[in-house]
């Protein structure tokens, strides 16, 4: 993970997105899941590249089941986007990093 993606936890979430000044990418994952693991260098670069138009965190979802629950988290890696406190847009699986961008284009 690099220094510009978080970690969240079901302690910290809810101060992190309430104090957010911009959008907040929250990809919800575990240490197991393949896919979780392939866009996680993505959301690196994504990170990296728009310091000033997003925050991006993890939630490990085996360490902070309450979050994955409260969000009706069902399958990893779903990726949560928070504007002013509320979720705005919902990915659920694994993209590539252009189709990521896409996902994103209204935040970015």
């Amino acid at each position: 993970m690099s220094e510009h993606v978080q970690t969240f936890t079901e302690a910290t979430f809810q101060e992190v997105i309430g104090a957010a000044s911009t959008p907040v990418v929250v990809d919800f994952w575990a240490v197991w899941c393949t896919p979780c693991k392939m866009i996680a260098p993505i959301l690196d670069e994504i990170a990296s590249e728009n310091p000033d138009k997003l925050l991006v965190g993890k939630v490990n979802v085996d360490e902070n089941p309450t979050l994955a629950r409260d969000f009706d988290v069902m399958s990893i890696p779903t990726i949560l986007v928070f504007e002013d406190g509320l979720v705005k847009h919902r990915i659920v699986g694994a993209r590539g990093k252009p189709q990521m961008l896409e996902e994103l284009a209204e935040f970015l």
